[in-house]
């Protein structure tokens, strides 16, 4: 699969996610198995630009090319300002954010709003381009199926962006009005993909490597981008990986492996945000690891107290190691996982 210049390792794209695909999560995706991974969300307003978070989006110190970035706003001219902005800063790829739900970014009719406003949407597309183009940067885009069940408008806004010179699109199976809730349909992705001649790829409820399969034979798709199901599991994309050349499954991941990974991580991430904001932000990224696993959610409630990164990494070391004695490996399917978590209890 090819965005641009760019051949990707494989077609398994990471969704970007405000306060998640930071460059450590991004960084471990990769090495797990991800072909392809988006920066979380930047805003086009230059009055944001300087500030501690956005300077910690924008870090790509040793990140593994190509390095995308998401942008986010409401200007034609803005956009492409800040599109300028972050290929001065080693952005490789600008994606164009037209997919967020969140109401703080559809309030300021950012985001999946922008959906609401073809002739808008499109300008925006445009102005980037033509901002990317002379560096000779691909821009794609990521956007919903439309703002709600009554106004379905992915197929005619992909095919205005291609027209305007948009390297890829990327389609999340629902409406704005869904939000993340309900199941994902794939009809309007295959609409899409049918219509244009650059890559489509299909996002949305993919947490299996079989669901991978099954949607990429539903819609013809390109390729899959997973969100959410890669929290606190990114091994998942080894593991689609594995199924879709093979079609086998890979052997579920070691307990001592998962450790090995989630420490590593953490250690990127304290590197990242300093000692407090490490600590405290690298809760959620623990959670998610161990939030299904027998005594879980006991252990999330202990590690919340603790403020210290060399708390925290004995904390999670030493959980692990007793996981371990009992459970050899994370078990492969939900069933499995039932059956461990009703045994343990």
């Amino acid at each position: 699969m090819n965005i641009g210049p760019f051949t990707l390792a494989n077609a398994l794209l990471v969704a970007p996610m405000a306060g998640v695909t930071d460059r450590p999560f991004r960084q471990l995706c990769k090495r797990l198995g991800a072909g392809y991974v988006v920066s979380e969300m930047v805003s086009s307003r230059r009055d944001l630009w300087h500030s501690l978070k956005t300077s910690r989006r924008l870090d790509h110190s040793g990140e593994v090319a190509p390095i995308a970035v998401q942008i986010a706003g409401t200007d034609p001219a803005m956009m492409a300002q800040a599109a300028a902005y972050n290929i001065e800063r080693g952005a490789q790829i600008i994606d164009i954010n037209m997919g967020c739900p969140a109401k703080k970014v559809c309030n300021r009719w950012a985001g999946s709003a922008l959906m609401q406003d073809e002739e808008l949407a499109l300008n925006i597309v445009a102005a980037v381009v033509a901002a990317c183009a002379p560096q000779g940067v691909p821009v794609t885009l990521k956007m919903r199926t439309g703002w709600c069940a009554t106004q379905r408008n992915a197929l005619r806004i992909a095919r205005g962006a291609e027209q305007r010179g948009i390297a890829m699109v990327v389609v999340h199976g629902r409406t704005r009005e869904q939000g993340y809730k309900g199941q994902a349909e794939y009809d309007t992705i295959a609409a899409v993909k049918a219509a244009l001649r650059i890559p489509v790829v299909a996002n949305g409820d993919i947490d299996t490597p079989q669901k991978a399969r099954d949607v990429l034979r539903a819609t013809g798709a390109d390729g899959v981008m997973i969100g959410r199901a890669a929290q606190g599991r990114p091994w998942l994309f080894r593991e689609i990986d594995h199924f879709l050349r093979t079609g086998v499954h890979l052997a579920a991941p070691d307990v001592l492996q998962v450790k090995a990974w989630l420490l590593e991580h953490l250690n990127d991430h304290y590197g990242l945000y300093g000692e407090l904001a490490g600590t405290r932000s690298a809760r959620k990224h623990i959670g998610w690891t161990v939030r299904e696993l027998p005594g879980g959610e006991g252990f999330r409630s202990r590690l919340n107290l603790l403020d210290d990164c060399a708390e925290q990494v004995r904390a999670v070391s030493d959980w692990f190691d007793e996981l371990a004695l009992e459970h050899r490996t994370l078990p492969q399917t939900a069933a499995a996982n039932d059956a461990w978590l009703e045994q343990a209890a």
